[in-house]
C-alpha cells in the first residue's frame, strides 16, 4: 500500500442520513373519543400518550482533522441535539454516525459538580476526559489563569455554587482545553465572558485544529463563528439547509434571519 500523500484530509465525523427522534409522555391525543385516539395510536403501533419530536431529520456529512466547524440555526433547530449524537449520548432511530477516535461534548465530559471546590472540579473533570493526575497536576494553574474565574477573588477554592453560570462555563472551557482531543465539540461556550475571554478561547480552537483535531461549535453568536470556524452546518427544524464556507452560509442565514 502507497504512503498517504500529505495533505490529504483525514475524516474524523461522518453522519450519514441521521436521525434523531425524541419520545416525550403526556402528549395530547387531539379531538375525538378516547376510542378513536387509542385506535389512531394502535395503528401507529405507538405507546398510548408517546408524542415523537423528530428533531435530526436525515443530515449528512463529513468533518476533517484540522477543521473547526461551527453549528447555526434557530432555537430548536437540532443543533445540540447532533452534538450529542455525535458524541454517542443519543442512538440514531436511523442513519448512522461514524467518529475516529474519541469525541468530547463541553460540559458532559467535564461534568462539575455543585457542592465540591472549584479545584476539586478541575480534577475530576481533567480525570473525566482521561487526563492522568500527572497531566492534571502540570496544566492546574494553567487552567485555573485561562479560565479567569480567580482574578476578584480565590474563587478556585470555593464551591461551584458560589459561581455565576458564567463562571462555571469558563471553568468548563479551560478543564476541556487543557487537553488536545479528536473530536471537540463545544456548545455557546463563547458566548460567555468578556471579550479577553472569548479573544483567549479562539485562539486555543487554533491551537486544538493544529493538533490534527476537528472542533465543533455551536454559537448564536455570528461574530465567534466568523472568527473561529472556516465551514458552517446551517441547521433549520432538523434538517441541513446549508454546508460550506463560514461566509456564505453565514450570509445566507442573515438573510434568512433578517440579521
Amino acid at each position: 500500500m502507497a504512503d498517504p500523500i500529505p495533505g490529504d484530509k483525514i475524516p474524523t465525523v461522518i453522519a450519514d442520513e441521521l436521525h434523531i427522534v425524541y419520545r416525550v409522555n403526556g402528549a395530547k391525543t387531539g379531538k375525538g373519543s378516547a376510542t378513536a385516539a387509542l385506535n389512531r395510536i394502535i395503528r401507529r403501533g405507538e405507546s398510548p400518550g408517546v408524542r415523537k419530536v423528530h428533531a435530526v431529520r436525515g443530515v449528512s456529512f463529513v468533518s476533517y482533522r484540522g477543521e473547526a466547524v461551527g453549528l447555526i440555526g434557530s432555537n430548536g433547530s437540532g443543533k445540540s441535539t447532533l452534538l450529542r449524537a455525535i458524541a454517542g449520548l443519543l442512538p440514531a432511530e436511523s442513519g448512522h454516525v461514524y467518529t475516529d477516535g474519541q469525541p468530547s461534548l463541553l460540559g458532559v465530559n467535564a461534568a462539575l459538580m455543585n457542592d465540591l471546590t472549584g479545584e476539586r472540579n478541575v480534577i475530576l473533570g481533567g480525570l473525566a476526559m482521561g487526563m492522568s493526575r500527572e497531566e492534571i497536576r502540570e496544566r492546574y494553574q494553567q487552567i485555573v489563569d485561562f479560565s479567569g474565574i480567580n482574578e476578584k477573588g480565590d474563587f478556585i477554592t470555593l464551591p461551584m455554587r458560589t459561581y455565576s453560570s458564567g463562571m462555571a462555563a469558563r471553568l468548563r472551557f479551560s478543564i476541556a482545553a487543557a487537553k488536545d482531543h479528536d473530536v471537540l465539540m463545544i456548545d455557546e461556550a463563547l458566548a460567555t465572558g468578556d471579550r479577553s475571554f472569548q479573544k483567549r478561547s479562539e485562539d486555543r480552537i487554533r491551537e486544538l485544529r493544529k493538533h490534527a483535531g476537528t472542533v465543533f461549535l455551536v454559537s448564536h453568536n455570528n461574530k465567534s463563528i466568523r472568527d473561529t470556524c472556516d465551514r458552517v452546518l446551517w441547521l433549520e427544524r432538523g434538517e441541513l439547509r446549508m454546508d460550506g464556507p463560514t461566509d456564505e452560509v453565514l450570509k445566507e442565514y442573515e438573510k434568512f434571519t433578517g440579521r
